[in-house]
C-alpha cells in the first residue's frame, strides 16, 4: 500500500483523463449524430454552419480583432459587484472573451504572443508593477521560448500571497484533443486568466496590506506530448518556483492559490486532495460563509496534478480551485465561450478575494 504522500503523487493528470473518458464517448456520439443531420441539411440547400452557430465564439478575424461574443443566458449573469466584494464577474467574463478571441494559444505561437501583450498591457493599465519572465523550456518537441507574467502588489511586510493561473492552451494535433476545429480553451485557461485580470484590477488599486500579493500568469501548463512522461507539463509554474527559490522569495510565500477551470455553468468545485488541508479548509469555510455551499461542495476530488504541485513539492501551502470532474468539454474543441458563466466567475472571484483578505488578517 502506498503512503499517503506517494498515493497523492500517484494520482496524476492521467486520472483526469480517465474520469472524463465516458463523457468524451458521449460527446463523440452526439457530434456524429449532429454531423449527420448537418449533411442532410446541406444536401437540401441549407446554409453551412458558421463558427457562431457551432458555439465557437470569439474567433479572431484576419486583423486580429475579436468577433462579438454571444451574451450568456440571464440565469448565468453576474450579480452586481457590490454583492461580491467588489469583484465584477461580468468584467472577468469580458477579459476571458478577449483572451479566447486570440484563438488557440500553445506556447511560442503568434496567438500566445498577442495574449502576452494583452495581459501585460491590461496589468499595467491597472497600475500594477509587472515583471515579464522570459525563459526557454526543454520539451519533447525541442527548446521552446515561454513567458511568465507576474503582477507584484507590495505589502508592508515580507510575506507573499501567490495567486496563479495558466494562460496557454493544448497544441493543435495533441493526441488528447477531441473534436474538430480549434481548441480555444474558454474554461481551461481562459476563465481563470480572465478572473485573475479582474483580481489584479481590484488589488493593484488597493493600499498595501500585510503581505505582498503576486498574481502570476504562467505559460506552458499543458503537455506537448504526454503529461505523464518526462515532466512534460507545468513548465511555467516550475520555472516560477525555481526562480523564487533562487531569489529567496519562495520562503516568504505564506500561501498559494491556483485557479484553473473556474468559469463553467453549473459550478461545482470539489476539494482537491493534493491541496494543503488547512488552506483548502479556509477556502471552503470562506465560500460557505458567503453562501456558496452549492458551488464549493464538501465532496472530495481525487488528487489532480496541476500547477500548485510546483509549489507544494517545495514545501509551500497551496490549493487548487478547479471544476474538472463535472466538465464534459475538457480538452475538446467544444470548450468555447458559450460554456463560460459570468456568475461562476463572480462566485469564484468573490471567494478568492475574501480568502486573500482572511489570509492578510491571519498571516503577518
Amino acid at each position: 500500500m502506498l503512503s499517503s504522500g506517494a498515493s497523492s503523487r500517484a494520482r496524476s493528470r492521467g486520472e483526469r483523463r480517465t474520469k472524463l473518458s465516458r463523457w468524451h464517448k458521449l460527446l463523440w456520439i452526439g457530434a456524429s449524430f449532429f454531423a449527420a443531420l448537418h449533411c442532410v441539411a446541406c444536401s437540401h440547400g441549407a446554409a453551412p454552419f458558421s463558427s457562431a452557430a457551432s458555439g465557437t465564439a470569439g474567433a479572431v478575424a484576419s486583423t486580429g480583432t475579436p468577433s462579438a461574443t454571444p451574451a450568456p443566458p440571464a440565469s448565468e449573469s453576474a450579480p452586481p459587484a457590490s454583492q461580491t466584494g467588489g469583484f465584477d464577474g461580468q468584467k472577468a467574463y469580458d477579459f476571458t472573451a478577449k483572451l479566447v478571441a486570440f484563438g488557440p494559444r500553445p506556447p511560442a505561437s503568434d496567438a500566445i504572443h498577442h495574449t502576452q501583450e494583452y495581459i501585460d498591457a491590461q496589468l499595467r493599465s491597472f497600475g500594477c508593477a509587472v515583471e515579464d519572465q522570459d525563459f526557454h523550456a526543454q520539451t519533447p518537441m525541442g527548446e521552446t521560448p515561454m513567458k511568465n507574467i507576474v503582477a507584484k502588489i507590495p505589502g508592508t511586510g515580507q510575506g507573499i500571497l501567490l495567486l496563479l493561473t495558466h494562460y496557454d492552451t493544448l497544441r493543435k494535433g495533441h493526441h488528447e484533443l477531441k473534436g474538430t476545429g480549434d481548441f480555444v480553451g474558454a474554461v481551461d485557461a481562459g476563465s481563470s486568466s480572465g478572473l485573475m485580470l479582474e483580481m489584479a484590477r481590484i488589488l493593484c488599486a488597493q493600499k498595501p496590506a500585510a503581505n505582498s500579493v503576486w498574481i502570476a500568469f504562467v505559460d506552458g501548463e499543458e503537455s506537448f506530448v504526454d503529461w505523464n512522461t518526462d515532466n512534460d507539463n507545468t513548465y511555467g509554474s516550475r520555472e516560477l518556483a525555481a526562480r523564487m527559490a533562487a531569489s529567496g522569495d519562495l520562503k516568504h510565500i505564506r500561501a498559494a492559490i491556483l485557479a484553473d477551470m473556474v468559469g463553467p455553468t453549473n459550478l461545482r468545485i470539489k476539494r482537491e486532495e493534493n491541496s494543503t488541508p488547512w488552506l483548502a479548509d479556509l477556502v471552503w469555510k470562506t465560500a460557505a460563509s458567503l453562501g456558496y455551499k452549492d458551488n464549493f461542495v464538501s465532496e472530495r476530488a481525487t488528487g489532480i496534478s496541476d500547477d500548485h504541485l510546483s509549489f507544494t513539492h517545495r514545501g509551500v501551502a497551496a490549493v487548487d480551485i478547479i471544476d474538472l470532474n463535472d466538465y464534459p468539454y475538457w480538452h475538446t474543441t467544444d470548450d468555447t465561450m458559450d460554456k463560460v458563466s459570468p456568475r461562476s466567475l463572480a462566485i469564484v472571484g468573490h471567494v478568492i478575494l475574501e480568502t486573500v483578505n482572511e489570509l492578510q488578517k491571519k498571516l503577518h
